[in-house]
């Protein structure tokens, strides 16, 4: 990953490395008894489900709304300017304030309409014990997660990596609230599917994401 900004549809496929992750999905959850699998309409998502789908005899389900966090303005760009940009707007709507706007793209309200939407659709059409997965992006998951998940403390979502493949089970339903059961932030199989090397701002903890290497 270079640290691009590239949250456009249908976006890159996934790399070599990301090929492997997502082999190690098949491990990690094959054993789960699994409804069915979502994703996004970005390509790379497709990618990711499609060993697992493989595995459960499941079709991927394109769930309009999954779609990562749309850049507007910085879509494109790997400059500091524009990561902070992105990542300070994104991450307050995460932390309770959805009023500030992406330039050249949308606010926190029509990100939680659209999110919030996807996930009813999912609980309205399986039982509430049901097991889903939703593979979605790590802006979105993580906005969506630090604003809508009432057992993680003020900034959690923020302050961790959510590297791609990296796992966040919840529990609950659109009407009683949502409850974190676990956060996965490295990829699913372990270290030896993370590459350090990566530059990621969607997923890298914001204090990380916002390091300027001018002031080194």
């Amino acid at each position: 990953m270079r640290g691009i900004l590239d949250t456009a549809a249908p976006g890159p496929g996934l790399t070599e490395l990301g090929t492997r992750q997502a082999h190690a999905v098949v491990e990690a959850l094959g054993h789960e008894s699994i409804a069915a699998i979502y994703v996004s309409k970005l390509l790379r998502t497709h990618e990711t489900a499609a060993p697992l789908a493989a595995a459960l005899g499941l079709t991927p389900v394109e769930l309009d709304g999954t779609h990562e966090i749309e850049a507007g303005d910085v879509e494109g760009r790997s400059d500091h300017d524009a990561v902070r940009t992105y990542m300070t707007t994104v991450f307050a709507w995460g932390s309770g304030d959805p009023s500030p706007v992406m330039p050249g793209g949308p606010d926190g309200h029509a990100f939680f309409a659209r999110f919030d939407g996807a996930i009813a659709q999912v609980a309205a059409e399986h039982p509430v014990d049901a097991t889903v997965v939703v593979v979605s992006h790590g802006a979105a998951i993580r906005v969506w997660t630090g604003a809508r998940v009432r057992n993680l403390g003020d900034g959690f979502t923020a302050d961790n990596h959510l590297d791609n493949t990296g796992i966040v089970v919840v529990d609950g339903s659109p009407e009683a609230g949502w409850t974190a059961l676990s956060w996965g932030g490295v990829p699913v199989g372990g270290a030896q599917l993370a590459d350090p090397t990566a530059d990621d701002p969607t997923g890298d903890a914001l204090d990380e994401a916002l390091d300027d290497p001018r002031d080194r």
